[in-house]
């Protein structure tokens, strides 16, 4: 694969929003699809680029990666084409059928086996965690609802085990049509893709294979994880259908607001207080780390509100690699209120020793 930046390859911009990116697609994988252009290696060239692009910014995690540190940075998360062995293009069909079927006006079949089985379908699980744990990692038990091989049936969703084949699509579990330059093939609306007609169903199942359970799953929470971070556990979404693999489980992260901590990507901004005397003098504080833990810190003498102090590796963990971002230090001049008659009379001798002058106005030039 070239090495074009994946947002030149799709013409969009670094911020463009996942419909933007979806609907640049579209228009390229029409324009440039093989079964348009047959015999035209430049246009499945380009085919092929614009789906690797496709498929690297259309997953938040593997975008992530690559906007801060480009395709390097996916390791091996993959990247479309260009980590995998190019077969046919019906492997390009079952990663992205979503775009597919809003093509060609129906579903596209998505994984199905010869022998009628179909994967089973992908699950997503929202997860909300603290700012502290996503600093650290977490160890979390989630109590998922999921179809799985109905016990009664063994999953052939018959009761006796009989079954005819399906009129409609000869036991194929799928018909074909044709649309302008495309033959699509669809799952068969009559079996669903399974290729014949179960004439006894199932009583627990009604002849789907399926049964509902809730299953209690173990799930590791890498630290460095981000509100819409995606985490991919596999085998853990649905059963398939006539024996078939099972889909996996997305668990999606959305990152509490933490009370005192800002998160700007991998680095942490706080902000701190100081007395007027402090400032002054210079000193030294602790202040708190998201580990919980406080690191000293010196205050320079004449320090001055906004001034910003760098905390080296005090931050995030980086995502899937090592090192961490870095914690600002952000600090704010307290100023005193409601003088009591010494103090006042000791602020003003230090005016006068100081020989403070009128206030300065600043040009901006």
């Amino acid at each position: 694969m070239s090495d074009r930046d994946y947002y030149e390859v799709l013409g969009v911009a670094r911020g463009a929003s996942k419909d933007e990116i979806k609907k640049a697609y579209r228009q390229l994988a029409i324009k440039y699809h093989p079964d348009k252009n047959r015999g035209n290696p430049e246009a499945e060239n380009k085919f092929k680029e614009a789906t690797e692009a496709y498929e690297v910014l259309s997953d938040d995690q593997k975008r992530s990666a690559y906007d801060q540190f480009g395709k390097a940075g996916l390791g091996n998360m993959g990247g479309g084409f260009g980590s995998r062995a190019y077969t046919d293009f019906s492997d390009i069909f079952g990663d992205i059928g979503d775009i597919f079927s809003e093509f060609f006006g129906g579903s596209f079949n998505q994984g199905r086996g010869r022998d009628g089985s179909r994967r089973g379908a992908d699950l997503r699980y929202n997860i909300e965690i603290g700012l502290d744990d996503a600093a650290a990692g977490k160890d979390l038990k989630i109590e998922l609802p999921r179809h799985e091989r109905c016990e009664t049936c063994k999953g052939s969703g018959s009761r006796g085990g009989g079954s005819t084949s399906c009129a409609m699509c000869g036991g194929r579990g799928q018909v074909r049509r044709s649309q302008g330059f495309f033959s699509i093939t669809t799952t068969c609306p009559q079996c669903q893709g399974q290729g014949n007609i179960i004439k006894d169903p199932c009583p627990s199942c009604a002849g789907s294979g399926l049964e509902e359970k809730r299953r209690t799953l173990n799930i590791k929470i890498p630290p460095g994880v981000e509100s819409g971070s995606r985490l991919k556990v596999s085998g853990e979404g649905e059963a398939g259908m006539g024996g078939g693999p099972s889909g996996d489980l997305y668990v999606v992260t959305q990152v509490k607001r933490h009370p005192v901590f800002e998160r700007e990507g991998n680095d942490l901004v706080i902000q701190v207080e100081l007395p007027v005397t402090l400032a002054i003098l210079g000193g030294e504080i602790e202040v708190p780390t998201i580990d919980g833990k406080k690191v000293k810190m010196k205050i320079p003498a004449g320090t001055e509100s906004g001034q910003i102090f760098r905390l080296k590796g005090k931050g995030m963990p980086y995502l899937g690699g090592y090192g961490k971002g870095d914690q600002h230090v952000i600090i704010q001049v307290r100023t005193p209120r409601n003088l009591n008659g010494k103090a006042r009379t000791l602020v003003t001798e230090l005016a006068r020793e100081l020989a403070e002058e009128e206030p300065r106005v600043f040009s901006r030039s």
